[in-house]
């Protein structure tokens, strides 16, 4: 559903104004920062940016076009960080001459840019959202951090936004019923495995794709192999049911995980 997302906020001034607003937020919040953009994609279809303020305006395009955090993130799923945007030799493709050929009036007003970071997150099953930033500086240790607390309300304004555009109430529920789902077996992986919340989703991610199960059929049936019980949910909403497959891949997992454990 990415294309009618992408259409609704080239049409839809409300949500276009809303994305726009949350990375005007996220530039406020990290000292040195030139730009921001959300860009979104679906494993079936490319990474395309769905707002951007500032440098991002520029700068996330030329990425997703010739290299960079932001490509690179929306391609593994792990965040990436580079103190030299245009000196970094993972992408020799994306040079400050090939992205501000075009626009010389923003090769002079960022002239400043340095360092970069994008930040990738789960929207649903086959969609994944990054979250990125341009500075006039490397990333310090906060960066990371900052574009950390905005990226849950990112997700959910998208889960939202494009059950709105379907003109679905149900489908709103549906969808952050599995996202809460999601959410405690990440939780879980979290606390076993220690590990950060990417590393979460990229786990539970990875096994759907291993076992052939979809991730929120997995994730409730990880956390009912934990609870011992059903999932209990909201009134109104359509359950998900794990079948044979998700149990056995839940079951299987968590051993791994329990095992491994010190």
């Amino acid at each position: 559903m990415t294309e009618s997302l992408m259409n609704a906020a080239d049409r839809w001034r409300p949500l276009t104004e809303l994305l726009c607003a949350l990375l005007e937020r996220v530039t406020g919040e990290l000292p040195g920062c030139l730009g921001a953009a959300l860009t979104v994609g679906r494993c079936d279809r490319p990474a395309r940016v769905l707002a951007a303020v500032g440098a991002a305006e520029v700068l996330a395009p030329a990425q997703l076009a010739h290299g960079g955090p932001v490509a690179i993130a929306a391609a593994t799923g792990d965040a990436v960080t580079t103190d030299d945007l245009f000196g970094d030799p993972r992408w020799p493709g994306l040079t400050r001459d090939g992205v501000f050929a075009a626009a010389p009036e923003a090769a002079e007003r960022y002239a400043g840019v340095r360092g970069a970071v994008a930040l990738p997150g789960p929207w649903d099953d086959t969609g994944a959202f990054v979250l990125s930033a341009t500075l006039d500086r490397p990333p310090g240790t906060e960066t990371l951090a900052v574009l950390r607390r905005f990226a849950k309300l990112t997700e959910v304004t998208l889960v939202v936004a494009e059950a709105a555009i379907a003109g679905d109430p149900d489908q709103t529920l549906d969808l952050l019923a599995s996202r809460a789902a999601i959410e405690q077996a990440k939780g879980a992986i979290m606390a076993v495995r220690r590990c950060s919340p990417d590393e979460a989703w990229q786990t539970l991610r990875r096994a759907s794709q291993e076992f052939n199960v979809k991730v929120r059929e997995l994730a409730v049936a990880l956390v009912e192999h934990l609870g011992g019980r059903p999932l209990p949910w909201v009134e109104g909403s359509r359950e998900i049911r794990p079948g044979p497959a998700a149990h056995d891949a839940a079951e299987r997992l968590w051993s791994a995980f329990t095992s491994l454990s010190p």
